[in-house]
């Protein structure tokens, strides 16, 4: 496999480098003296940044954008075999990497590489940390999968030898890296269109923990089920956290302020350490929480510091993002696509200020809405109103006999108020129909919902 030397900078060409992973990557390189070229189907913002740093940038995936004095092509798990660009890589016999493997080689020009797994919360435990490792000086290279305001992007090169990550386990990826501190916040059902059940996610943990040496630590949920499993026989260090039981590190006397943001007491091994206050409402997150205060501990950065971090992260984009009101009504936000991740996103609302919770759901792939429906169902439950949008198909095309109306018509038998609506502007023309005024709107799902709240909100 081509390895990436950060001493010895070559040509980089990313197909697809437009995406939110890619381009973080494509940043890191350029950053370090690196030649970018690459490829994407149309010109975003993110990609107008890649050109202003210097980047050549191709619209189109064609042939001829394998242009002469490339030395590794990077490419993405969307590309197909048969595209242009790729096979015209193949054909001149560049080496090639996919977007995991370049990640993963990234990693070994650090000296502590630290990779946040899970199937729940990546995205906003990789930014608590980072926002804790900057209140420490720690100056750390991040890849977030999101949009962090405290790093203006995705992306931020520092000059330690702290790189943090988020490791992603649809289809192994996160098997291509090389941790030294590994994190695992929780497994729960997800990706069945890769993973053949729980059992099967689970072995995939079970190798990224193997990934870790020796002399690194593994910082793991103490409340996943079957931790035996995931734990048991690994030669590097271990270390439990929990939100609900003690464990290495636990939080006790947790509570909620008027706006639903929490706070509580760490507690390192049975002792308390310093009084925490987030800015950010759900359990869910004192659990995330609790995870990046184990890291930064194990990265000597004082519990002070890390408070001090914490108090000011406010989210991420579209992770129970306030956007606006509008008539009233309270619009947030929400990525979430998995039911453990609905049913936290709608827990927390409670302690929001609201009078009832509307949710416009719309379930991101078909694979995923057949293998977890009961548990859609369920998670739905949870708040006052539900409104289904059609499902997001992604990378899929195949609709396995299943409808979001299926969903409505669910809820419906189980006494919840639920309604399915076949397009946006039936949905966005329905709520400002039905909602009243202190009502609160969450638009929540992986794919293009967030369009409804913010076509709402525009004058």
């Amino acid at each position: 496999m081509y390895k990436i030397n950060f001493e010895k900078p070559v040509h980089v060409h990313f197909i697809g480098i437009g995406g939110i992973s890619m381009s973080g990557l494509a940043k890191v390189l350029l950053k370090e003296g690196f030649t970018v070229s690459g490829s994407d189907n149309k010109r975003s913002p993110l990609t107008e940044q890649l050109e202003e740093s210097g980047a050549i940038i191709f619209y189109g995936q064609k042939a001829s954008n394998i242009i002469e004095g490339i030395d590794v092509v990077v490419y993405t798990a969307a590309i197909h075999p048969d595209n242009q660009e790729y096979q015209a890589a193949l054909s001149k016999g560049l080496s090639m990497l996919t977007r995991a493997q370049l990640l993963g080689q990234l990693m070994t020009n650090y000296d502590i590489p630290v990779a946040i797994s899970g199937t729940h919360g990546k995205t906003t435990t990789t930014s608590m940390l980072t926002h804790i490792l900057l209140a420490g000086d720690a100056d750390p290279t991040v890849s977030v999968g999101g949009i962090l305001n405290a790093i203006g992007g995705n992306i931020r090169v520092g000059n330690s030898e702290i790189f943090v990550t988020e490791a992603c386990e649809y289809t192994n990826s996160f098997l291509e890296f090389f941790p030294k501190i590994g994190v695992i916040l929780n497994i729960d059902e997800d990706h069945l269109d890769f993973f053949k059940d729980l059992d099967d996610i689970r072995r995939s943990f079970r190798k990224f923990a193997e990934l870790l040496p020796s002399d690194g630590y593994l910082v793991i949920n103490g409340d996943i089920e079957q931790l035996d499993t995931i734990i048991d026989g690994l030669s590097c260090n271990v270390i439990t956290y929990s939100a609900e039981n003690p464990m290495d590190y636990s939080a006790a006397n947790i509570s909620h302020n008027e706006l639903g943001n929490a706070s509580f007491d760490f507690i390192k091994k049975g002792t308390f350490t310093e009084h925490i206050t987030l800015a950010v409402n759900g359990e869910h997150n004192v659990s995330n929480a609790l995870a990046a205060l184990v890291v930064s501990d194990l990265l000597d950065i004082s519990v002070k510091d890390a408070s001090r971090g914490l108090s000011k992260f406010r989210g991420t984009k579209r992770r129970f993002e306030y956007k606006g009101e509008v008539n009233g009504i309270t619009i947030i936000d929400d990525y979430a696509h998995h039911p453990t991740e609905i049913r936290a996103s709608l827990m927390a609302a409670r302690h929001y200020p609201h009078r009832e919770v509307w949710c416009v759901f719309q379930p991101h792939t078909y694979t995923r809405t057949k293998a977890l429906f009961s548990e859609f169902v369920d998670a739905l439950s949870y708040t006052d109103h539900v409104v289904l949008a059609d499902i997001y198909a992604a990378r899929e095309t195949d609709n396995l006999g299943i409808s979001s109306a299926d969903i409505a018509e669910a809820l419906c038998k189980e006494g919840v108020d639920a309604y399915y609506l076949p397009s946006f502007e039936k949905i966005e023309a329905f709520c400002l129909e039905k909602c009243q005024k202190g009502d609160m709107l969450i638009t929540m799902g992986a794919g293009d919902v967030v369009n409804i709240g913010e076509t709402l909100l525009k004058p």
